[in-house]
């Protein structure tokens, strides 16, 4: 973080949470209500208005917003925005549903470009739609490991996925699409997505939608449905689509008997070093000393 001098700009980029007025952290409401300004982009309009009660000046980052506007000149213009402020010398405290570092490329542009300027700048936690898929499904991600990919950078690129693992895809929605206009992809997107998850699974794989609720008197979404049936699901721009694991955890028996090596020197009173094996090739090995 970058100190600034006394009486100059700051900012500090505060997460909402997930659900109104059940995730907002003591100390994020603390840094919205002693902020001279605050920007705000959230889930709906009443999540705006719940902040608007606790602070007199309120400005909403949704209108910057545009159908068929590419959302890179959005974002570009909400951290302009935030800056002007900043820049004026007023503390400045932009709050984003969720948490403000998980699919908030405004708050990280936001937060690099004023530490560039000398500003001090910093990040506060919010309940991400991470944290509640984790105890609304009841998943551990330290039983079985769990990796995540944005839906388009996974369609895209080259990615090894471990099918042991849990597999999260964020918005799923959106898949496919490169002109960052769309605010939702076709069917034939879709069918791209099922093809590649079909490398790695059966098409009876049973995959979860899951969206958060934003209010408390709501259950949150949580559609079972095989991998196959993807294609012609109901997807909004908040669902993330959680893949539970295919296959068993391999064990490793080389790094097993070198573990229990480890073990074997510890109760006889000495230090033994490990047997690291090189493979070479799939017919032939050598133990190294």
């Amino acid at each position: 973080m970058t100190n600034a001098a006394p009486g100059r700009g700051s900012l500090a980029c505060v997460g909402l949470g997930m659900m109104l007025g059940a995730h907002l952290t003591p100390r994020a409401r603390s840094t919205l209500e002693q902020a001279d300004v605050v920007f705000v982009l959230a889930s709906d309009g009443l999540v705006e208005r719940w902040v608007e009660e606790m602070h007199a000046e309120v400005r909403s980052l949704q209108s910057y917003y545009a159908e068929g506007k590419s959302r890179r000149i959005t974002y570009g213009e909400m951290v302009g925005a935030i800056l002007a402020e900043v820049r004026a010398g007023r503390r400045v405290c932009a709050a984003f549903y969720g948490h403000p570092s998980v699919f908030a490329q405004v708050a990280h542009e936001a937060i690099e470009l004023a530490r560039a300027e000398g500003f001090r700048a910093d990040m506060q936690p919010g309940i991400s739609a991470e944290d509640c898929f984790y105890a609304d499904l009841g998943i551990d991600p330290g039983r079985t490991g769990c990796q995540h990919f944005e839906a388009t950078q996974f369609l895209c690129c080259d990615r090894q996925l471990d099918t042991a693992a849990w597999l999260v895809l964020w918005q799923p929605a959106l898949v496919g699409d490169r002109s960052f206009t769309r605010y939702a992809s076709a069917r034939a997107h879709r069918e791209l997505l099922v093809r590649k998850l079909r490398r790695d699974y059966p098409a009876s794989h049973e995959v979860i939608v899951y969206e958060t609720p934003t209010v408390a008197i709501m259950p949150p979404r949580m559609e079972r449905l095989p991998l196959d049936a993807l294609v012609d699901a109901r997807l909004e721009m908040h669902s993330t689509l959680v893949i539970a694991p295919a296959r068993p955890l391999v064990p490793d028996r080389d790094m097993l008997a070198a573990l229990d090596a480890i073990e074997a020197g510890n109760r006889t009173g000495r230090r033994e070093r490990p047997k690291l094996v090189v493979v070479h090739d799939a017919h032939s090995k050598e133990e190294m000393q």
